[in-house]
This record gives structure tokens, sequence and C-alpha cells, in this order.
């Protein structure tokens, strides 16, 4: 009678061992394969874990804030000089309307630090020479990242700011065609960062932001006031200010932050930017190269109202004084806090040709001009403001025209790049 290993293993002879031996040899196998991908595991869970304590280190190395020297520059900047001054945190202070706002609060005696991350949208150098004036002005430029908590969280324990004017943003209408990204990283998540800094700090500081007017969008009634829709973005750029106005005004909704925000109109002047027209027409015209006009439908000609920088850091400045107290605490609401928007432009709309004419006129040389058909990269046939919301509340009221204005940017770029027929320049 066959035993019951018999019955349940074949008979012939030599295969049951020749299995048996088949069985350990994948299992060996199978053993060996499992404890290499566990070898495997760890090496790659060890290399994560060090590059992730390798970043980390990194950027707590390469950071350029902190330390017992950096809080002694900030408090020394932040110092209030005259009496019921205030002390401002600027963003975007290396910038051209941040430098000339900050030079204007410390000329009058307010504390001011400034915080800016010199990126490279434009040539950086004049960032720089911006910093360094501000520096031979007792001006502390922090060099970080609205979007950095630790570092905001950091200065508004070194510092009890009673305002922020909040400058920074990416800048421009066309660049958003190639870098979408970097408007929503500064316009709106690194607003919603400050924003978040501001209605945590205790006492919570009065906010004043750059808005646009380019909010204003497809809008064809003129001039643009402040009540009028702003739901017809025609560009990211815009799309993103008009997010922002949303943001700030649930933050005042929410936790009582004091906010202002300014729609600025066509800027220029002196240490200007230099992807605006009037700058780029200027190093062309003086480098023989030709300038692109744009014309919009039916060959009409595009008009902007242009703003002289020292009309709109008068704006900023009134905004400051007029802007109220935030009423929140700790991040809670106590109470109503001041919600304002306000036109800063000059309420002339100038075409872009008749612009040119005035260059040609302080440069002394004739213009190369090819006149192209507006392209749809997000801007407007116009802009033009109506004041009279901030002539109300503040006395705002700009005193210089596009031909006195220009004359003294024309002086300030051939001074500052060194111009001399012939040479050429940046």
């Amino acid at each position: 009678m066959p035993s019951l290993e018999e019955e349940l293993f074949p008979s012939t002879p030599g295969k049951f061992k020749d299995r048996n031996r088949h069985f350990h040899r994948c299992f060996a196998s199978t053993s060996t394969m499992f404890l290499w991908a566990l070898f495997l595991i760890a090496i790659t869970a060890s290399y994560l874990c060090f590059q992730s304590f390798m970043d980390t280190g990194n950027r707590y190395f390469s950071a350029t804030w902190g330390g017992h020297h950096w809080e002694k520059q900030v408090r020394t900047s932040a110092q209030i000089h005259r009496s019921n001054g205030m002390s401002v945190l600027v963003t975007g202070a290396a910038g051209f309307v941040g430098s000339h706002v900050s030079l204007a609060l410390k000329k009058r005696g307010d504390g001011v630090v400034g915080l800016d991350n010199f990126n490279n949208y434009y040539d950086p150098s004049l960032k720089k020479a911006r910093k360094n004036l501000l520096n031979n002005h007792n001006i502390f430029i922090i060099e970080g990242d609205i979007n950095d908590m630790r570092m905001l969280t950091k200065l508004f324990e070194i510092v009890r700011f009673t305002h922020v004017m909040h400058l920074a943003a990416q800048a421009g209408v066309r660049y958003a065609l190639e870098n979408p990204g970097s408007y929503v990283h500064s316009n709106i998540a690194g607003l919603v960062t400050l924003l978040e800094a501001c209605k945590n700090a205790n006492p919570q500081p009065a906010v004043v932001w750059a808005s646009s007017s380019s909010v204003y969008g497809l809008n064809e009634k003129v001039p643009f006031s402040e009540s009028d829709r702003t739901d017809q973005p025609a560009s990211l750029y815009a799309a993103t200010k008009k997010a922002g106005e949303e943001i700030t005004h649930t933050y005042n909704h929410i936790y009582g932050l004091s906010i202002t925000g300014l729609r600025f109109f066509t800027v220029y002047g002196p240490w200007g930017r230099p992807d605006m027209a009037y700058f780029s027409f200027t190093r062309n015209i003086l480098q023989g190269k030709p300038i692109t006009v744009y014309r919009g439908k039916n060959r009409v000609d595009l008009a902007r109202d242009f703003t002289y920088i020292d009309d709109v850091v008068k704006g900023c400045i009134g905004s400051l004084d007029t802007s109220g107290k935030s009423t929140g605490s700790g991040g809670k609401k106590r109470g109503p806090a001041p919600y304002r928007i306000f036109n800063l432009g000059n309420t002339s709309p100038v075409t872009v040709p008749m612009m040119v004419g005035i260059l040609e006129k302080h440069l002394k040389v004739k213009a190369k001009k090819n006149f192209v058909e507006m392209p749809g990269n997000g801007d407007v046939p116009f802009t033009h403001a109506n004041i009279s919301s901030a002539r109300k509340e503040f006395g705002y009221k700009p005193t210089t025209d596009l031909q006195t204005g220009l004359k003294k940017f024309v002086k300030w770029y051939l001074s500052y790049y060194g111009y001399n027929q012939g040479k050429s320049v940046k």
C-alpha cells in the first residue's frame, strides 16, 4: 500500500528531489533579491535624507540675513528721527519706485528698512546702483524674498513697523508671455506671505501697496475711476494685480489690516526701469537703432497717462500719512479698518509718437521709427486717470508735465551711462 507521501507526490524516481532543489533555488534567489531591494531602498532613503540636509544647510549657510550684525543694521536703519514719525518696511526697495520712496521717507526723518530680491528681470547692476545710493543715505536693504516667511517673521520681531510700503512685484505686461510663473510667485504668493506676516505682527502695521492702472483692462470709459469695473484684464500681469486687490480686501475684512492700494499710471523718470518704452527708446535712439512704435486699430496712436516719479512719490507718502491704523491683534480683528484704492496718474495722456518727439528734442537725435500694429500681448490702447479721490483724501496734485519730466530723465541717463557721441550705450 503506497504511503501518504507517495500519494501526494509523483513516484517517478528523481523528479521530486529535482523539484525540491528547484524550489530551494527559487526561494534563495527571491530572498536575495528581496534583501538587495531593501538595501537599495535604504541607500536611496539615506541619499534623499542627506540631500535634504545639504539643501537645508546650503540655504542656511548661504542666507543673506540673520545674525547679530544683521539685526543691528536693521534696528539702526529703522530708527525714527522726527516726532510722530513712522517706521516703514519698504519691499522692492531697490526698484524704481521703491528706491525713490525710501529716500523721501528717510529724508524727512522716518525709519526705513528695505527688502529686495535683486532678480534679473532687468539688469541687476542698476538695482545694485540704487542700493548703493540708499546705503549712502543710511538705508539698509535686505537681500531676500517676500515669500520667505521666516525672514519676515524675524523682521517683525526685531522692529515694530508702523507701516509697510509693498512695492515688490513682477512688473511688465509682455514678459508674462515668457514667464507666467514669476507673476504668480511674486504678485500673488508673495503678497499673501507678506499679508500673513503683517496680520500676525503685534502691533499690526498699516499696509500701502502697488496695484496698477492695468486692472482697468479693456475698459473704454475714460478717464478711469476707482469705481469703474475691473473684471476685464488684458494681461496676466493685470490679472495678478486684480487678484491682489481682492486678496487685500479679504485680509482687511477678516483680520482688520488697514490697506491702501495704489493704481500707478505709467511711472517714468530718473533711475527708471529699462524695460519701459521711454527708457529703451532713449537707448536705441542714441545707438542709432530703430525703435518700434505700436499703433492700435485703424492706425490710432497709443496714448499713456505718463506720471513723473516725484509726483508718484508724493502720492505714496500721502497714502502712508493718511492710512489709519490696523485694528487687529495677534491675527484677530477687533474692529473695522480702512480699505482704500486710489489712482495715481497725471491726468494728461500723451500719445507715444509725441513722447518720442520729446525724446528726440532732448537727445538732439532723430529716431528711426518702425510703426507696427499692436500685437495681442496684453497692452491696452490708452490710459487716463481720474485722480479726484486722491486729491480729496491727501491733496495729491501732480505738477510735472512730460516735457519737463523727460528732460530730467535724459539728463540722468546721459550722466549715469556716461554717453558720448559714438560710444555704445548699455
